[in-house]
């Protein structure tokens, strides 16, 4: 699915998803990424979504954001409960879908400006 791109500027926003693989500027991703308005930070995990632990969001915690949108591939996977006590107690908001919306919903709030970083899966 191609995502149409506005007044995003010097903005990281995913400009195509398809299964398996985005496209962010003129780079196409194939592995996990997290993403940020300012930061591409390839393959920062291999687990899967219901194995991934507080440690596991070390490299996301330091990106500084206000909300975290995890994408869990093609299907919605939920993560561990104890890895949403973990995000929420830290006063972050955390959300959880499947890849696809979880790019749209990024490029929506990176966007509007907003502190996102989002955590992709494959």
């Amino acid at each position: 699915m191609k995502f149409t791109q506005e007044h995003a500027g010097a903005l990281n926003v995913v400009q195509a998803c398809s299964p398996g693989r985005i496209r962010i500027r003129e780079q196409v991703i194939t592995d996990n990424v997290l993403l940020t308005p300012e930061r591409v930070v390839m393959a920062w995990t291999t687990k899967s979504p219901d194995a991934l632990a507080e440690t596991d969001f070390e490299a996301v915690f330091a990106t500084d954001p206000e909300v975290i949108i995890l994408g869990t591939g093609a299907t919605l996977v939920f993560p561990n409960p104890k890895l949403n006590a973990a995000v929420l107690g830290r006063g972050i908001g955390f959300e959880v879908m499947d890849t696809a919306a979880a790019c749209r919903t990024y490029n929506v709030l990176a966007l509007e400006g907003r502190r996102v970083s989002a955590a992709l899966l494959w």
